[in-house]
């Protein structure tokens, strides 16, 4: 679906890979609806992006069902009708083992990373449906095809995202809706900071990422924006990723053990 002339909604607008789809989608000349938990990032968005009725922003938990069911209404409202989601929202976990990780936190990632997109999705598909032709944009991880120690219940969300939207994909193929997924590489973002994380530091890790620069949050974007233009049904956005899904595919075993190594120093 190109996205010049439509109406977008953007969930985790307030920064990271959400804000610079936003910026993406406006330069192309689509609309947006960018929802956020901070209002005040949504401001701050707001005044860098300087795109007056074309951009809408809304403050919303996307937890809380109640209120994700009242977006649509207000969505047409302002823009007149849907054309697109992206949902882009998602927290990690504290970089525990689960046997040390606490039920809040384990609720908390599961009710961000499934259940909002989740309710994000059941409360903009019908909208969706009604368009001659509409997309819908689910962001997982490589966490989400691949184990991670220490993110086992962040690539458990994400995996049961991938698996809703392999899904819907399924479910939609005879409608107008187009279904795109994305495995975002290592891309610089807060999402740590934002999930009210600390990332201990790794010197296997810093090695990884010499081999593997983190992808700015703006080119991983476009990536997912030009994915979606051409309907693409997976979108890779950077090198990591490309190569640990190839990896995977043909030794599960040697993949796992790499990314334990890389990881290990990160759980002591």
């Amino acid at each position: 679906m190109k996205v010049q002339g439509k109406v977008v909604v953007v969930t985790g607008a307030g920064g990271g890979i959400g804000g610079e789809v936003v910026a993406e989608l406006l330069k192309r000349g689509a609309k947006v609806a960018a929802v956020d938990l901070r209002d005040e990032s949504l401001q701050a968005l707001k005044e860098k992006l300087s795109a007056g009725e074309k951009l809408s922003t809304y403050a919303l938990n996307i937890s809380d069902r109640k209120a994700v069911e009242t977006l649509p209404a207000q969505v047409e409202k302002a823009h007149g009708h849907i054309d697109g989601l992206v949902n882009c929202a998602g927290i990690v976990q504290p970089f525990v083992k689960v046997n040390d990780l606490g039920y809040d936190d384990i609720e908390r990632v599961m009710n961000v990373n499934f259940y909002g997109t989740l309710y994000m999705t059941k409360s903009f598909l019908p909208a969706l449906l009604l368009r001659e032709e509409a997309h819908l944009v689910n962001v997982a991880s490589m966490g989400g095809f691949l184990p991670v120690p220490g993110q086992s219940v962040y690539g458990a969300s994400k995996a049961a995202v991938k698996l809703l939207t392999e899904g819907l994909y399924a479910e939609l193929l005879e409608t107008s809706v187009r279904v795109s997924l994305v495995f975002p590489g290592a891309t610089k973002t807060d999402i740590t900071k934002n999930s009210g994380v600390n990332a201990p530091a790794s010197a296997e890790a810093d090695e990884a990422a010499k081999k593997f620069p983190m992808l700015p949050a703006s080119e991983s974007a476009r990536l997912i924006v030009d994915g979606m233009e051409a309907n693409k049904p997976q979108i890779y956005t950077g090198k990591d990723s490309k190569m640990m899904n190839k990896l995977y595919r043909v030794s599960p075993v040697f993949a796992t053990k790499l990314i334990a190594k890389q990881m290990r120093s990160l759980l002591k």
